[in-house]
């Protein structure tokens, strides 16, 4: 599974791609941030946010989106424009039917470190030795969007999985001539392709 995380913000908005399944290695596709200028209007930092993540959608072609959830703080003018970014990430991915989850800050951290009260240095440790990098990302919101991205390959496809169950067994009965699917099978998938990683 391929999952764009997004760490939403106006002057810099994290993005990170991540390629995996629970149980096995995971493999970093590309990271980095879309930044804004602080003297734009909104409205002009909004428009540029969305053609950031539109130009990251474009050229990763993620299956899944993963965007953190925001939360009031003391700061008001901080948490608007947080707000507002995560609202353009949720519009980008919505509008091309891509499923889109809300992790919350410390679900991230206790997916990631153990601990929902881990600080950034320690998420950004644990992100650099689950993705094997040579480096730590940076800036701190290019680590968090990859965190995010674990986050949702970890806990969100269960999630997922465990929704769709509940949907089937509340589902009417299958027509008539239509195949059933029994437990231990599986409808048949073709494997999805991706572009290759970046260098």
């Amino acid at each position: 599974m391929r999952v764009l995380g997004v760490d939403p913000g106006l002057t810099r908005c994290g993005v990170g791609v991540v390629d995996g399944t629970p149980g096995r290695p995971l493999h970093m596709v590309a990271v980095g941030v879309v930044r804004t200028a602080a003297d734009l209007d909104i409205g002009e930092r909004l428009l540029l946010v969305e053609q950031g993540l539109e130009q990251w959608l474009d050229e990763q072609r993620p299956e899944a989106v993963a965007v953190e959830r925001v939360f009031s703080q003391h700061n008001v003018r901080t948490v608007m424009g947080t707000a507002q970014a995560s609202a353009v990430a949720l519009l980008c991915a919505t509008r091309r039917g891509l499923p889109v989850a809300l992790h919350t800050p410390s679900e991230v951290k206790a997916a990631v470190t153990g601990t929902g009260r881990a600080d950034k240095a320690q998420v950004t440790s644990m992100v650099t030795r689950l993705l094997r990098l040579s480096a730590p990302p940076k800036p701190a919101d290019a680590a968090d969007a990859l965190a995010l991205a674990i986050c949702h390959i970890w806990r969100g496809t269960a999630t997922g999985r465990l929704a769709a169950a509940v949907a089937a067994a509340r589902s009417p009965a299958t027509p008539a001539g239509t195949p059933s699917y029994g437990a231990g099978q599986q409808r048949g998938r073709q494997p999805r392709t991706h572009p290759g990683a970046p260098s």
